[in-house]
């Protein structure tokens, strides 16, 4: 606080000995050291304020900042909630026109029985190639043929067909292509 030395207190306490008397002396000296103390805790009490006062203002920053990533944070969760809600509409609208639509060709495409539509056209195709009215159980099978697309150009080879020669030289490849084995290749039949 104030820089006294030593000399210079004994010089105070000289004069205040001389000033105010030494009857009077030891109740100043008592009223003094009072008014000291009370000083120093005022001033310890103003450094605590101001103390206080520097770590609430930290503290309103902090806390600021921290709202201010709870908003961001709201607003990110929010943001991917109306996303995905829009998704998830998108979807069902997208199903339920899917499902209108199927409803729409179902109700359009007419049941064997009744004589019309695309189905009963399947039939009239089967009937004039096989020469005859067709039965009500080939009408499934005929709609199933005409909506199944394209049929494969060859049919896989059994492996039962892999046999040895008569010499045991190994599977003829004849055999192994699903060839009739009696027929000759091309080059053999010119040589």
């Amino acid at each position: 606080m104030l820089d006294i030395g030593f000399s210079e207190l004994v010089v105070i306490g000289v004069v205040a000995l001389i000033v105010i008397g030494p009857e009077r002396l030891p109740r100043v000296a008592r009223t003094a050291g009072h008014l000291l103390g009370r000083f120093q805790r005022y001033v310890a009490d103003v450094k605590a304020d101001i103390n206080r006062e520097m770590d609430l203002a930290e503290l309103k920053k902090l806390q600021t900042t921290v709202e201010e990533a709870a908003r961001s944070v709201e607003q990110s969760v929010r943001n991917g909630v109306e996303g995905a809600e829009k998704e998830f509409r998108d979807a069902q609208s997208a199903l339920e026109n899917t499902g209108t639509e199927l409803k729409e060709t179902i109700s359009s495409m007419q049941m064997p029985h009744m004589g019309t539509g695309p189905v009963s056209a399947v039939q009239e195709g089967s009937a004039g190639a096989e020469g005859g009215a067709p039965s009500s159980s080939d009408a499934p099978a005929a709609l199933i043929s005409a909506t199944a697309g394209p049929k494969p150009l060859a049919e896989p080879i059994p492996a039962a067909n892999v046999a040895t020669s008569a010499d045991d030289e190994g599977p003829s490849p004849q055999l192994e292509l699903g060839l009739d084995p009696g027929a000759q290749p091309a080059a053999q039949k010119q040589a």
